[in-house]
């Protein structure tokens, strides 16, 4: 059997795209990748974790071994023989309750909604479980493990990969805010970029934050802004009681607050979407190097990220002048509102917005990183920027690594952070 590709899985998010109205509540909702979709099962077990023990941690094997099965089960695969961590019911409620409050899909679920509809969605026919299970487990690194792992690391070769590592951290952020500018219910999207740069916004505002949204059943972002709009529209009658925890934040949050105005101002004043997207890349890439010098390896790399996904967006819109341009959403001016890409945002957006949305299923279709504890645990080396990103704060642990028979393998994390 073939093994699945990048293209492959990407022709899938664009069926799905194309169905979207019945697919989908919103059109603004996002796909969660290989990558986003294991950081989203550590942090529902880290969750979960923390309700059952009391810590919010967990250790890197479990991760795995729960990854394993999650992607079976979820995909109707074989699950026997399989071992299953404890309470993986209530995992996997949490893991699905999380994608659903943030407005996103993973990939699987993607796949699953393309085949109720297979009849337009001609490529899902072509992708069979096993071929996707394969894919979001990383197997086609398989063969390389056992051939790169004893490789001699040369000085130049780790220059290269320290310089690989920033460009990655720039992309991440980067690509952070334009998912939460497009999909404002998206927590993991926030939690990355809240402090980042640095607005004195920590785990202790994350985490009174995070119980506000919680009462009052909001997204992040929306309680976020819901707090500072009070502030400056509301009055006295309607200011928040003096003894509210995110009154110790404020600065921090009106800061990040009026940065993502920015964002959206861009959004819905400029009608044309190239012009717009460059706009907003270089009002993101201008926040993040402010402060750094331009021979700084940060400052380089935003740079370079900036200028590649201004590229990207341009190319995005050049195939949609062909034929193809009615593939990305099928929605006409005539629509009623509900069916409208951007309730608050002005009309000129919407291309902008939709141009936005292929730019993230690209990313979303990108294979899964090779190296999995680097991916959740590693604490994205805050020397390089200025701030911190929330989601370090609360997953950042020590692990136990050692080679057996040609493979890594990391099987121990402890933490005692809440």
């Amino acid at each position: 059997m073939s093994v699945l590709n990048q293209k492959s899985v990407l022709d899938m998010i664009k069926d799905f795209r194309r169905n979207w109205h019945t697919l989908c509540d919103s059109e603004r909702t996002t796909v969660c990748g290989a990558d986003s979709m294991l950081l989203t099962l550590q942090l529902s077990m880290a969750e979960n974790n923390k309700q059952h023990c009391g810590e919010f941690t967990v250790s890197l094997s479990d991760v795995l071994l729960t990854w394993k099965y999650l992607l079976h089960e979820k995909l109707n695969l074989p699950v026997e023989n399989m071992g299953m961590i404890d309470h993986y019911e209530d995992i996997r409620r949490t893991y699905d309750a999380f994608l659903k409050n943030n407005n996103m899909l993973d990939l699987i679920d993607v796949y699953k909604k393309c085949s109720v509809v297979a009849s337009n969605c001609e490529t899902n026919a072509n992708i069979s479980p096993s071929q996707l299970q394969d894919f979001l487990s990383g197997r086609q690194y398989a063969i390389d493990d056992e051939t790169d792992l004893y490789v001699p690391t040369s000085s130049m070769s780790k220059h290269n990969q320290d310089n690989e590592k920033v460009k990655l951290l720039a992309k991440k952020i980067i690509y952070s805010y334009l998912n939460l500018l497009v999909n404002s219910k998206n927590d993991l999207a926030l939690a990355r970029i809240l402090n980042i740069p640095d607005r004195g916004l920590g785990r202790e505002a994350f985490t009174n934050l995070k119980h506000a949204a919680r009462e009052k059943q909001m997204s992040l972002f929306l309680m976020a802004t819901s707090f500072i709009r009070t502030l400056e529209l509301g009055g006295k009658g309607y200011a928040p009681s003096p003894s509210d925890p995110l009154r110790t934040h404020v600065k921090g949050l009106h800061n990040f607050i009026n940065f993502t105005d920015k964002l959206h101002e861009i959004l819905g004043e400029t009608s044309n979407p190239s012009i717009a997207g460059s706009r907003i890349l270089s009002v993101i890439k201008m926040l993040l190097i402010k402060g750094h010098n331009s021979r700084d390896p940060f400052y380089k790399a935003v740079e370079e990220v900036a200028q590649d996904l201004d590229l990207r967006i341009k190319n995005i819109i050049s195939s949609q002048q062909g034929d193809v341009a009615v593939c990305t959403t099928d929605i006409s001016p005539a629509r009623p509102k509900s069916y409208a890409i951007n309730h608050g945002t002005a009309y000129c957006g919407r291309d902008t917005v939709k141009t936005l949305l292929v730019l993230l299923d690209e990313e979303a279709a990108r294979a899964p990183t090779k190296n999995k504890a680097e991916l959740l645990y590693d604490d994205e080396n805050t020397s390089h920027h200025n701030g911190t990103s929330i989601l370090t704060l609360f997953r950042r642990c020590k692990f136990i690594c050692w080679k057996t028979n040609n493979w890594n393998k990391f099987w121990k994390c402890s933490s005692g952070q809440k």
